[in-house]
């Protein structure tokens, strides 16, 4: 996967309505360690073994050990921090996933990036819904690690 410019979409609440369509990122690289997935495990309860031994996970169809899913998933906070932004917020909220997929296993020590695009605006009472296509990029990897249709809700 080339690299790319990376676009920070920034704008005030106001503008939402406008940026349906927007594409945004891509983040900077960020790795996944064995450290991080040792204490994911820890945090989260998961010791599946594909994650946690090397041994067990030599034998598994992946070859070596992966990190948890959703332990990529929770990597959306940090990355898309540094390509999104909404100004003039009062609070903003995540409002959950309409879909979400684990295309590419993320061996331990591998890196991720993330690029987005704003699928779609809706005004509720107070504020907006917006919908985000996420896409998780794996360095050397032509399968993403994660897909997600993100929904946030963004208030005055």
């Amino acid at each position: 996967m080339p690299d790319q410019a990376q676009k920070i979409l920034t704008a005030p609440i106001g503008k939402l309505p406008e940026l349906a369509g927007a594409p945004f990122g891509p983040s900077a690289w960020h790795t996944i360690t064995q450290e991080d997935i040792r204490l994911y495990a820890e945090v989260s309860g998961d010791h599946n073994p594909i994650h946690v031994d090397p041994e067990a996970a030599k034998k598994s169809p992946f070859g070596t050990v992966v990190a948890h899913g959703y332990l990529t998933l929770s990597r959306v906070v940090p990355l898309m921090k540094e390509i999104f932004k909404i100004t003039e917020v009062g609070s903003g909220i995540n409002y959950g996933l309409d879909r979400l997929r684990f295309p590419a296993p993320v061996p331990a020590n591998s890196r991720v990036r993330l690029l987005g695009e704003i699928s779609e605006v809706r005004e509720i009472d107070g504020g907006y819904q917006v919908h985000i296509s996420l896409t998780w990029e794996l360095e050397g990897s032509r399968k993403p690690a994660a897909i997600a249709n993100q929904v946030l809700r963004f208030y005055r």
